[in-house]
């Protein structure tokens, strides 16, 4: 009996010492820097920017940055070795002390090319020319 109490006491005590804790965050970084980031459509700020986060899977990026190319990545993002199911209660709840994963996301933005309004009222003239006659363009 007293060995039985004697390990209550004891799981008692590791439970209360335990403060195990894992900290996910990812970091999106742009190229250049300035650009609204959004995850899996939640606004998180102005590149690099920062968030928590709990779940492992894919993730949607979304970067804005006027005078640049809207940019959307998926990024997987696969759980470490300590994640694991089974492994992860022991990572979260037993370890003595705190585990941090941190992502970093690099993005390069793309510089838009804006079309001259030349150009682009020609084709336009062209095409309404073309429906007017008939001729349907091939491609």
């Amino acid at each position: 009996m007293k060995r039985h109490g004697a390990l209550l006491l004891i799981l008692m005590a590791m439970s209360v010492v335990s403060t195990g804790c894992v900290r996910r965050r990812m970091t999106v970084r742009t190229s250049p820097p300035g650009a609204t980031v959004s995850i899996d459509n939640q606004l998180i700020g102005t590149s690099p920017a920062s968030t928590d986060f709990i779940y492992y899977g894919t993730r949607e990026v979304r970067v804005e940055r006027e005078g640049y190319r809207t940019e959307v990545v998926l990024r997987k993002m696969k759980p470490p070795w300590y994640q694991l199911p089974v492994l992860d209660f022991v990572s979260e709840t037993l370890w003595p002390g705190e585990i941090r994963d941190e992502r970093i996301i690099d993005i390069e933005l793309v510089p838009q090319v804006i079309e001259p309004s030349e150009d682009v009222l020609n084709r336009a003239e062209a095409l309404r020319n073309q429906s007017r006659s008939g001729i349907i363009p091939a491609g």
